[in-house]
């Protein structure tokens, strides 16, 4: 068979570009890779600074009035900035993060949409939602819950701003095409059962009604800091986890599933000094640094973080965590895509194994930091 010249070859790609079409062997490498190739990377966000973008949002934005239904900046990875147009650009490819304030006697008005949401209460008292006409308390510490399609709004009755971390599916809802909102007819749907009704049916912890037996999408609408905190005390009284230090997972407790469906949620403690060995896998992560100080490596550069930062682990990703303090416990809160990637059988891990299990770092990173 006659072999096309190379000058030819290429006049042939253009032909059939043309004509939109295209060559397959001389795509099959991007389109069958050896390992993923995460289009996010490893970054830092400093919490001065998203507190400084808050502060001026607060001043330029009303919520509830015109645009401003949520007062919230969000998280972009640069590895995702050529979707920032259309407003998608994630955190993770799957993962959606951002930080909202909500002042005294604002009120962000009911909708539901086709991506999952969760919350973690970052700080402040006085803040409440409703999420399919429960009420719910806002507590620093506590991880909330609104699976896809639930109605859900949030008010703030006290006297100081609150503030909270927002994680959605929304990157994985657009590229599907799925994307749906709607918006409640009234300012404010009905209370329809007692102030946090889920989590008093569950006061006992791990026991549960015997009606939940059957299971119900929203079973625990909130996770109290207190819980969380007893949960991951009582691991505390063993050898922690070489990886990940003392962690649990927030599951729905009717179904032993992930608490929000489509995002997973752990809260983990490092314990002072703790050096953690490396591993990586498929799942996306979005962290909040709850308390404590350390840094993560990520493929080979250093991230240091503090209280209130927040950082992203793109998917197949050399990760590893350390607490530098001798005294003091670190708590990470984190977010991933877990749940996708076990129902579509793509999650896989790997442990690192030169070094004792820790990575040569070989650069580190410096993060932007707020204006003077």
């Amino acid at each position: 068979m006659n072999q096309l010249w190379p000058q030819e070859l290429e006049r042939f790609h253009a032909e059939l570009e043309a004509v939109n079409l295209g060559p397959l062997w001389a795509s099959i490498a991007a389109f069958n890779s050896v390992e993923p190739k995460a289009k996010p990377i490893p970054y830092l966000w400093k919490r001065a600074l998203i507190e400084q973008k808050l502060e001026k949002a607060k001043r330029l934005l009303e919520v509830g009035i015109g645009s401003a239904e949520r007062r919230a900046v969000f998280l972009i990875n640069p590895g995702m900035k050529d979707l920032q147009p259309y407003g998608w650009g994630g955190a993770t490819q799957t993962l959606y993060a951002a930080v909202q304030v909500v002042n005294p006697g604002e009120h962000a008005p009911p909708h539901r949409h086709t991506s999952a949401a969760l919350r973690f209460v970052m700080k402040g008292q006085g803040a409440f939602g409703i999420v399919d006409g429960e009420r719910i308390p806002f507590e620093p510490g506590d991880y909330l819950v609104t699976p896809d399609g639930s109605w859900h709004e949030h008010m703030n009755e006290g006297n100081e701003p609150v503030v909270w971390m927002d994680c959605l599916d929304t990157p994985f809802v657009m590229a599907m095409n799925v994307s749906f909102t709607e918006f409640y007819p009234d300012r404010q749907q009905p209370v329809r059962v007692p102030i946090d009704y889920s989590a008093r049916r569950y006061a006992g912890g791990m026991v549960r009604p015997v009606s939940d037996r059957k299971p119900r999408r929203i079973a625990l609408a909130r996770y109290t800091w207190q819980r969380t905190c007893q949960a991951l005390d009582g691991l505390s009284e063993f050898d922690p986890d070489p990886v990940e230090g003392f962690a649990v997972e927030y599951i729905n407790p009717s179904t032993g599933r992930d608490a929000d469906g489509r995002i997973g949620a752990w809260m983990q403690k490092l314990p002072p000094r703790f050096r953690g060995r490396a591993h990586r896998h498929v799942h996306t992560c979005v962290y909040y640094v709850h308390r404590g100080r350390g840094y993560t490596v990520m493929n080979g550069v250093r991230f240091d973080w503090e209280e209130g930062d927040f950082f992203a682990l793109p998917a197949w990703t050399w990760h590893e965590h350390v607490n530098l303090s001798d005294a003091e416990d670190a708590y990470l809160f984190s977010t991933n895509d877990l749940p996708l990637m076990e129902a579509f059988d793509f999650e896989r891990q790997e442990d690192y194994t030169e070094h004792d299990g820790h990575q040569p770092i070989t650069g580190v990173f410096t993060p932007l930091m707020p204006e003077p």
